[in-house]
Formats: C-alpha cells, sequence, structure tokens
C-alpha cells in the first residue's frame, strides 16, 4: 500500500501530527494531487546534487500541469486555483534553489516514515498488553479456584483417618479436572502424570511461569521500544531545537513525542498493575519455589526503572533562554537584562498532571562550566508552580517571563580561576530545572537543563557571542559540553554554508543563493575549484582577521546581516540586492548590458557593513567603464532610504548638467518599477496658482545624492 494511504488510515491523534508536516514550502494538497509521483523520486539524492535536484524540479512542475489538465477537464475550479496559486509558489521560491525543495520533500517523507512506524509500534504494544491483560484475568481465575479446592483437600486430609479413601481421592480428580480444564484456556498441556496427586502443584507453577516469561519478555519489548524509539525521537527533537535555535527550520512540534510518551507510559502503568496483580495472588496462596516469589521482584524493579526513566525523559526545555528584545538570537544572556525560558511535562495523563500540579518547579543555575567558570544569581521569580494554562494543548508547563542574571563578584574581577586561552563570550554555561513528583508511591526527581548558554555584560558581545552559539549548535548535539571551546572542532564548508543562509532566511523572506554563498566561501577559503569538504576553524570563522582587513569574517558579515534587517529588508526580500558577489564576476555579467545596467553588492571595505550600487556607462571613445559609488552605511541609510537614494542618485557630466547613471536594475528591471513604490510621494502644492499677496511658505526640498 502506498505510504500516503497508509497514513490516511492513522488514527486522528496521528492525523494531528501529519498536519504539522506540510507548510506553504510544500503544501499538503501537492502532497495529496501527486502522492504515488512524489514518492517515487529519490528526494535524499537530490537534496545532495544539485542537477538532480534541478531535473526532479522541472519534472514536478511538469506533474502539476498534468494534474492541472485533470482538473480543467473535470471542471474543478477550486482545485486548479490551488494547484496553480501552488506552481507559482514554488516557481517564485526554489527555481533558483531547487536542491532546498528536495530537502524539504525528503524531511516529510522521511518524517511520515517514522509517523507509520510510531503508529505501528504503539499498537503492537498496546496489543501485547490487552493481551497480558487476558491472561492475568484468566490468571486469577485459574488462582482462585486453585486455591478453593487446594484448601479443600488440605482439609479433607485433616480428616483421612475418619473418611474412606474414596472421598480423598474424589476430591483429587476434581481439583486436577478444575486445573486440566484452566490449563487448556492457557495453551498448556499437561502430560499423564498431571492427575498425579504429587504433581499437580508443579503444573500450576507451569501456568503461572508462562505468565512470568511472558511478562518478562513484554518488559524487555518496552524497553526496547523506549530505548530505540522514544528516546531516538527525543534525541531527534533536541537536535532539531538545536537547529532552530540558530536559524534553521522550526520543526520543533512537541506533539507526536507528546503522543509516544504518553501511550508508553499507560502500557507500562497497566503492566505495573498486573504485576501487582501477581503479589495479591501470592498473598493468597503460596508454595515453595513459586515462580511468583522467584521472579515478581525482578519484575517490579524493572517496570519501576522504565517508568522512571521515561518520565525523566519527558520533562524537557521547551523554550530555551532568550532576552526579549533579541528573539531571533536565544542563548544569548546579557546581565541585568530580563530573559524568557519555558519548560514542560511532556506527558497528557491526566491522573499524572494532578500529581504534578501540586509540586513547584525549581529553577537554578548550574557551574558545569569548569574551572573557568563564571558565577551567577538568578533574580526573579525563580519559582513556579507547574499548570496546564501555560500550554496550549493542555499539557504541564511552567514559563518563566523575568529572570535576570548577576554575576558574582570575586576578588579577581569576577572570573574565578579563568582560563586564559577563552574570551568571555566563549565560556558556556547551563541553567537547571529541578522538580519531584509522586506517583502511586513512586517518588520521582526530574530534572532538565538548557542548552549551553553565553552570558555577556555588554551588548557590543552580541556579534561574537552568537557567533559561539551558532558554532556549539552546528557543530555537536552533546546537551551539555560546556568545556567545547576549549578545544573547538573544525566545521565544514558545506555546514558553514547551510547555517550562514539560515541567518538569512531566518529573520528575511531569502536566504542566500549558491553564488551569493561561493563568493562568501572564497573570502574565508580563498579561490578554489570546489569548496565542499573544504575545512574551516573557529578562529577562521570568528576569531582571525580576514586578509587585508582589519576585522574577522563574521564580524563583516553579521554587520551587513544587521544593515539587511534595519534598513533594506524590503528590496532584499524582493531580490533585488545581489548582495555578495565579487568583482571579477561583477564585471563579468555587467560588461555585455547596455549603459544604465547596474547591481547591488554590499561592501568588502566597511566593517561596520555597507551597500553600493555598480552601473556600465560609455566613456567618450564608446568604452565600455564599470563604475560604483562609495558604500553607504548604517549612519547614511538612517538619514535617507536606499530607494531613495537610488532613484534621487545623479552624477555631474563634462556640462556640469546632472544626469542619472542608473536605468535599469540587472539583469533589466526599470530602475522606477523595482525601487518606486518605496519611495515616499513628493507633496503637492495646495493651488495651482497661489495668490501673490500671501506670504508663501518655506519652498519644499529634496536630498538627492550627486556625484561629480
Amino acid at each position: 500500500m502506498a505510504q500516503w494511504n497508509q497514513l490516511q488510515q492513522l488514527e486522528t491523534r496521528y492525523l494531528e501530527q501529519l498536519y504539522h508536516l506540510y507548510s506553504d514550502s510544500f503544501p499538503m494538497e501537492l502532497r495529496q494531487f501527486l502522492a504515488p509521483w512524489i514518492e517515487s523520486q529519490d528526494w535524499a539524492y537530490a537534496a545532495n546534487k544539485e542537477s538532480h535536484a534541478t531535473l526532479v524540479f522541472h519534472n514536478l512542475l511538469g506533474e502539476i500541469d498534468q494534474q492541472y489538465s485533470r482538473f480543467l477537464q473535470e471542471n474543478n475550479v477550486l482545485y486548479q486555483h490551488n494547484l496553480r496559486r501552488i506552481k507559482q509558489h514554488l516557481q517564485s521560491k526554489y527555481l533558483e534553489k531547487p536542491m532546498e525543495i528536495a530537502r524539504i520533500v525528503a524531511r516529510c517523507l522521511w518524517e511520515e516514515q517514522r509517523l507509520l512506524q510510531t503508529a505501528t509500534t504503539a499498537h503492537c504494544l498496546t496489543l501485547s498488553v490487552q493481551d497480558m491483560e487476558q491472561k492475568m484475568k484468566m490468571l486469577e481465575n485459574l488462582q482462585d479456584d486453585f486455591d478453593f479446592n487446594y484448601k479443600t483437600l488440605k482439609s479433607a486430609g485433616g480428616m483421612i483417618c475418619s473418611c474412606s479413601c474414596h472421598f480423598v481421592l474424589s476430591q483429587i480428580t476434581s481439583i486436577t479436572d478444575k486445573i486440566s480444564s484452566n490449563l487448556l484456556r492457557f495453551r498448556v498441556v499437561p502430560g499423564p502424570e498431571w492427575k498425579q496427586p504429587g504433581s499437580k502443584v508443579q503444573h500450576r507453577f507451569s501456568v503461572l511461569q508462562q505468565i512470568v516469561t511472558e511478562m518478562a519478555g513484554l518488559l524487555s519489548a518496552m524497553d526496547f521500544v523506549q530505548k530505540n524509539l522514544t528516546d531516538e525521537e527525543l534525541a531527534d527533537w533536541k537536535r532539531r531545537q538545536q537547529i532552530a535555535c540558530i536559524g534553521g527550520p522550526p520543526n520543533i512540534c512537541l506533539d507526536r513525542l507528546e503522543t509516544w510518551i504518553t501511550s508508553l507510559a499507560e502500557s507500562q502503568l497497566q503492566i505495573r498493575q498486573q504485576i501487582k496483580k501477581l503479589e495479591e495472588l501470592q498473598q493468597k496462596v503460596s508454595y515453595k519455589g513459586d515462580p511468583i516469589i522467584q521472579h515478581r521482584p525482578a519484575l517490579e524493579e524493572k517496570i519501576v526503572d522504565l517508568f522512571r526513566n521515561l518520565m525523566k525523559s519527558a520533562f524537557v526545555a521547551e523554550r530555551q533562554p532568550c532576552m526579549p528584545m533579541h528573539p531571533d538570537r536565544p542563548l544569548v544572556i546579557k546581565t541585568g537584562v530580563q530573559f524568557t525560558t519555558k519548560v514542560r511535562w511532556v506527558h497528557t495523563e491526566v491522573s499524572h498532571k494532578e500529581k504534578m500540579s501540586r509540586h513547584k518547579l525549581y529553577i537554578s543555575p548550574s557551574s558545569l562550566s569548569g574551572y573557568f567558570s563564571r558565577k551567577f544569581n538568578i533574580l526573579g521569580t525563580n519559582t513556579k508552580v507547574m499548570n496546564m494554562e501555560e500550554s496550549n494543548n493542555g499539557s504541564l508547563s511552567a514559563e518563566f517571563k523575568h529572570l535576570t542574571l548577576r554575576e558574582q563578584r570575586c576578588g579577581n574581577g569576577g572570573r574565578t580561576n579563568s582560563d586564559a586561552s577563552l574570551i568571555v563570550t566563549e565560556e558556556l554555561h547551563l541553567i537547571t530545572f529541578e522538580t519531584e513528583v509522586y506517583h502511586q508511591g513512586l517518588k520521582i526527581d526530574l530534572e532538565t537543563h538548557s542548552l549551553p548558554v553565553v552570558v555577556i555584560s555588554n551588548i557590543c558581545q552580541m556579534p561574537n557571542a552568537w557567533a559561539s552559539i551558532l558554532w556549539y549548535n552546528m557543530l555537536t548535539n552533546h546537551p551539555k559540553n560546556v568545556n567545547f571551546f576549549t578545544k573547538p572542532p573544525v566545521g565544514t564548508w558545506d555546514q558553514v554554508a547551510e547555517v550562514l543562509s539560515w541567518q538569512f532566511s531566518s529573520t528575511t523572506k531569502r536566504g542566500l543563493t549558491i553564488e551569493q554563498l561561493t563568493t562568501l566561501a572564497e573570502k574565508l577559503l580563498g579561490p578554489c575549484v570546489n569548496y565542499s569538504g573544504c575545512q574551516i576553524t573557529w578562529a577562521k570563522f570568528c576569531k582571525e582577521n580576514m586578509a587585508g582587513k582589519g576585522f574577522s569574517f563574521w564580524v563583516w558579515l553579521d554587520n551587513i546581516i544587521d544593515l539587511v534587517k534595519k534598513y533594506i529588508l524590503a528590496l532584499w526580500n524582493e531580490g533585488y540586492i545581489m548582495g555578495f558577489i565579487s568583482k571579477e564576476r561583477e564585471r563579468a555579467i555587467l560588461s555585455p548590458k547596455p549603459p544604465g545596467t547596474f547591481l547591488l553588492r554590499f561592501s568588502e571595505s566597511s566593517k561596520e557593513g555597507g551597500i553600493t550600487f555598480t552601473w556600465v556607462e560609455k566613456d567618450i571613445n564608446g568604452k565600455t567603464q564599470i563604475q560604483s559609488v562609495e558604500p553607504y552605511t548604517k549612519q547614511q541609510l538612517n538619514s535617507m532610504s536606499f530607494a531613495e537614494i537610488i532613484m534621487g542618485y545623479k552624477i555631474m557630466d563634462a556640462t556640469n548638467i546632472l544626469v542619472s547613471p542608473l536605468v535599469y536594475l540587472y539583469p533589466d528591471i526599470p530602475k522606477e518599477e523595482a525601487f518606486g513604490k518605496y519611495c515616499r510621494p513628493e507633496a503637492q502644492p495646495d493651488t495651482e496658482f497661489p495668490d501673490p499677496g500671501l506670504i508663501q511658505p518655506y519652498l519644499k526640498t529634496k536630498f538627492i545624492c550627486v556625484t561629480p
């Protein structure tokens, strides 16, 4: 059966998780319309090979056209409209980035397979637990019969001297017949020795031994599932949270994990109840070598350990520490500035909520940074009660909204036994959350912690602190390796390129193209035929100055990111800014173009971030010239928008006449069409012919940028 068809048959709780997989990036309608074709393609291969991704993307557009034709024949206007809208969106967003859509589809298909696996495993486990429940009921019936008849036999034995032997044998026959009948219900076939008076207890043991063995097997299966599915899913979610923190896809929904943990916990509680029933059977009557006496304690210990570990894994930091004024840069905290964080118990069983809601959650910083760690006090409301009101789906959560850090001052200026090789923005710290809960007589200590955070004392440290967060979460999934920067690992260009693109796509509508990334790779690594797999050190990325420059690669790039977000966001989102392009490439693409063609690129020499435009012109001899204006910085863009600068920019020709050298935005977009809508309209006079007797107001002025 096709994967999409299998998904349609899942329970509602799994279908709700399926809905979360899809968005405008890859609409569910398209998955539905083209299900067989989509499942027949190798999207994982396409996600890593651009030529194949391009081929698959164009084939996808062709499949959309064919499906549109079918809807056209069916006069299905709504589906026609939706499909046309989807195609236009895909073309505008992925035509130049086919590998990105391939990665998205590959991820969706993989998540679908995980969802099917989870649903199937949960169903099988539930059936096994239900089957064990039935067997336990049969065992209870068997035990009741056995207890009654055994006690009757003991009473008969006490009167053996005053009763006939025939009476005793009839009691034994009655017992063995009833037990034999019950044994058949367990598919246990007694041997011919069963009806011998000395062997009836032995066969009762066989029934119990089978139950105990099956229960032990079920616990082993639960252990396997918990380690290989629940723990794996939790680790995968934590890795996705890391990626989301540094700008990657925000695929961090906990619903699937919560559904799975809740289902597994319910099964474990059922088994624990069944083990308790074994204890009740033992208390009624027991015998030497009784399987319950021998194995029940081990079963009890195993199920308690499984349940404890599951509950501990269900306690997570749902939202990492973040300053509200810097929502796109979590895990960097400035002393004295409020930050927020949120923890959640990923389990929806009502009785557990009632138990846990009575206990307070204590928050405290944990100094796990080693001998070079600074120490901090957490101020604000650092004790909260978990409740369901702070969660959107009824889970138990606690959100801390007004926490601040204050450094503990020491005689050496606040740093205790500092490692001279590390700067402040390379020190990593953890915030630990603790609580304890009681359930069915069990005391369970819960603990979780944040991802490593960087604590700064001045906002000017933000760029380097964020670089540390990027490097850590890019290269490790270790939850608390606070010694990471004592020996930071190297990254590959493929890893760095993806993270750099996220820095733009997470706060704007556009990431970086392959051409833009190639330019950045050249600045970091120098000229190279193929940058894939090339290694980049932490020092090269953030600490060492670029060749011929007085600043590092990251400081330069971070200021450009800030420039884009604050001053030229709309133009970047439109795709009007080429941005990162080498001067050689710039000359190569502009030279064949007619005079007046221009492009927009970022300055390579401005540490604070600058943007310039380069245009084509002809000299008096008709020779092509490539000219660039001095870059505009944030200070200048505070006074005038970049769109207005472009629209009003003039140069003074040889005859002292002001002319605009900018006509077409590369490749051939008229300047007015591209930038006119981003300029403020000029104020019109109140009347065409003002009364000459009236005092005229000030003449209107307009700033323009002129190059002599």
